[in-house]
């Protein structure tokens, strides 16, 4: 019980990084689900949105709201786009990884200035 406790008073920051992590988990689960037509994936789409935005509600607990989704969103962003150009040959164009690192600058700033 103590172990669990624990884990619920992380920092709100390591929750938005695991929401998001999860965010990425769940959106390549959907495109490997072929339309929610292979129930392994389909079952993992699910426990990852659910962890997704659960984490996301801990995470706000203590962040703001507007900085935790924009932070949240971003990380799936550009996470989803990087499991899309590594595993799904999505196009790695030049303007493509120069706004992906923009995103990426983005959400530093918006850790700073939280």
């Amino acid at each position: 019980m103590s172990a669990l406790r624990s884990l619920l008073h992380l920092n709100p920051w390591v929750y938005l990084l695991a929401a998001g992590i999860a965010e990425v988990g769940f959106t390549s689960f959907m495109k490997l689900s072929d339309g929610f037509r292979r129930l392994p994936f389909d079952v993992c789409f699910a426990l990852c949105a659910i962890a997704s935005f659960g984490l996301l509600n801990l995470a706000t607990r203590s962040l703001s709201l507007g900085t935790a989704y924009a932070i949240w969103t971003g990380i799936g962003a550009f996470g989803t786009a990087a499991v899309g150009i590594l595993f799904f040959g999505d196009p790695a164009t030049l303007w493509r990884l120069l706004f992906l690192t923009t995103l990426i600058i983005s959400l530093i700033g918006l850790r700073l200035v939280s």
